[in-house]
């Protein structure tokens, strides 16, 4: 190997360990300090602190008084222009989930601690549920949040499931952890999320991951409960699949 080739080996690493440490404070709310970084990332603390210096010099990063790191303004900036690029994307895949269901399609993600939509079309019909794009939502009550807990490792969404505030925003909420892992856990099997209720009465919604974003994206439709029946609910997961992946196949390029 000669000594070029090992220097472009090296800017390889130094590119993934960066992108590492990124990944991590985005999928992580608040702050973190260098020992935190590093072990989430398998890297050494002296590698952690440098790249988080370089970082915050570039204003990727920035540094609390308390020498905790948490996502600079050149992060968010970036974070808003990804986020008007993938909604712009995602508007055929949406218009393709109304046409297939009748019902408002939403695209949202995961940020760390719940769900934001991202996207929406509307429903044609004159009683259409509406959730404003920027909206957060919970992850308990929603069947964005749950569909994305089950994309998670077991052990990742119990950490997410143990700094939420699990309210009860219906009387049909599930807000014990308990409930929550087999509600998870059958999702992880069946392979979509419902909303029956649980967030707003009156609204059903069903949702699939989408495989972008490390799984912590999700495709839904919602609809009043009088036509988004649970038969509906249930019937339209093909459909919204099918939309789901080609969502995902449009963004990676393929």
């Amino acid at each position: 190997m000669t000594l070029e080739e090992v220097g472009r080996g090296r800017g390889v690493q130094s590119v993934d360990r960066t992108l590492a440490i990124l990944e991590t404070m985005a999928a992580h709310p608040g702050t973190l300090g260098v020992t935190e970084v590093a072990r989430a990332t398998d890297l050494p603390a002296g590698t952690a602190h440098r790249l988080l210096t370089a970082l915050a010099r570039r204003g990727w990063v920035r540094q609390d008084p308390d020498r905790r790191y948490g996502l600079g303004p050149s992060a968010l900036l970036l974070g808003d222009a990804a986020s008007r690029e993938l909604s712009t994307l995602a508007a055929p895949a949406l218009r393709a989930a109304v046409e297939a269901t009748g019902e408002t399609a939403n695209l949202a993600a995961f940020d760390g601690e719940r769900m934001v939509y991202l996207a929406q079309s509307p429903s044609p019909h004159t009683l259409r549920i509406f959730a404003e794009v920027g909206r957060r939502v919970p992850v308990h009550s929603t069947a964005v949040g749950k569909v994305v807990l089950a994309a998670l490792a077991p052990e990742e969404a119990d950490r997410v499931l143990a700094t939420a505030t699990l309210e009860a925003r219906t009387p049909h909420t599930l807000t014990s952890m308990e409930a929550l892992r087999r509600e998870v856990g059958r999702v992880r099997v069946q392979g979509y999320a419902v909303d029956d209720e649980e967030q707003e009465l009156g609204v059903r919604c069903v949702a699939v991951p989408v495989d972008l974003h490390g799984g912590r994206m999700a495709l839904s439709v919602s609809g009043p409960t009088e036509r988004m029946t649970p038969e509906v609910a249930r019937a339209v997961v093909t459909d919204l699949a099918r939309v789901a992946r080609d969502l995902a196949a449009r963004a990676r390029g393929t």
